[in-house]
């Protein structure tokens, strides 16, 4: 089992750092900033004594995903099945069809097109659909869209504005046999799913904190201020198995901050908030964004 779709700041390349000091054996489970799930799901197929799960994430859009395949799984491919089958016979990128922007993408073919469309139902016509369409239609946006940049714009009413991606796919936008994995772990396993304020979200034997990056150049549609991440670090100073990771910005917060927990910090490259450049026979290409991951952990 893998993330159901790519997330700015998902911890997938963290693992082989953190899979060390994970703890041996745990009852329960607690992520109260969800995001894409790589943690859960290494806790998935690692742990067998897992009875109950609690899985939580402020974006409620985001988490109505989650509750769909638990809950609507069937109904939910068949969506998705239908936007992929459409999307998937018409024209990609060619040199004919397409022109290319400052940040390197490509508009204008027919699947530009397509993708443009539905975000603009998706921004200002979503109330014709039920719980399960308006779910697999932000899958689809965001299986195609940009990089796993969750972005919200006002031209989209405040919802998800990020534009295309590559529109290179040749067969399928997503894995299916993947969210049918999913969808058996989510009901296998005791899970609940919320989207709440995470200091409402029950511990478990071992609770896990991925909040915004300070200084974050993803927007995930919600501010996380600095009281917020030193109420954090308080949670892991009083509660054994309380992670929290985040982004070193190098102005002292966290050593000014830190009392009780322990620390680990290493080098992480960002594809999310890559930076154009230009090299002297000016072709464009982009360069990772690098910085430095920091875990706190008692």
């Amino acid at each position: 089992m893998k993330p159901l779709f790519i997330w700015a700041g998902g911890k997938t390349k963290c693992i082989k750092y953190y899979k060390d000091l994970f703890p041996k054996d745990i009852e329960s489970y607690s992520e109260p900033f969800f995001g894409g799930g790589a943690i859960y799901c290494h806790i998935i197929k690692n742990y067998s004594n897992i009875k109950k799960i609690y899985i939580n994430d402020i974006n409620s859009d985001l988490i109505r995903i989650y509750n769909v395949i638990k809950n609507d799984c069937e109904n939910f491919i068949g969506y998705v099945d239908y936007l992929q089958n459409n999307y998937i016979c018409l024209e990609g990128p060619t040199q004919e069809n397409t022109y290319t922007d400052d940040n390197g993408i490509k508009h204008r073919c027919d699947r530009w097109k397509y993708f443009m469309d539905i975000r603009q139902q998706h921004a200002f016509e979503y109330e014709k659909w039920n719980n399960t369409e308006e779910a697999a239609y932000l899958y689809f946006l965001m299986k195609v869209g940009f990089n796993g940049i969750y972005q919200l714009n006002k031209n989209t009413n405040n919802r998800y504005g990020t534009p295309p991606g590559l529109l290179n796919q040749k067969d399928n936008i997503y894995d299916k046999n993947n969210v049918l994995e999913w969808s058996y772990n989510l009901n296998n396993i005791n899970t609940t799913i919320t989207s709440k304020e995470w200091y409402d979200v029950e511990k478990g034997d071992f609770t896990f904190c991925d909040p915004p990056y300070r200084g974050s150049f993803t927007s995930y549609g919600t501010k996380f201020e600095d009281k917020e991440t030193i109420k954090l670090i308080k949670e892991v100073e009083q509660n054994k198995n309380y992670w929290v990771s985040n982004r070193d910005i190098g102005d002292g917060f966290f050593d000014q901050w830190i009392t009780k927990c322990k620390v680990m910090k290493f080098p992480i490259t960002y594809t999310a908030g890559r930076r154009k450049i230009v090299n002297d026979n000016g072709k464009k290409s982009f360069e990772a964004k690098k910085a430095i991951e920091i875990l706190l952990y008692k």
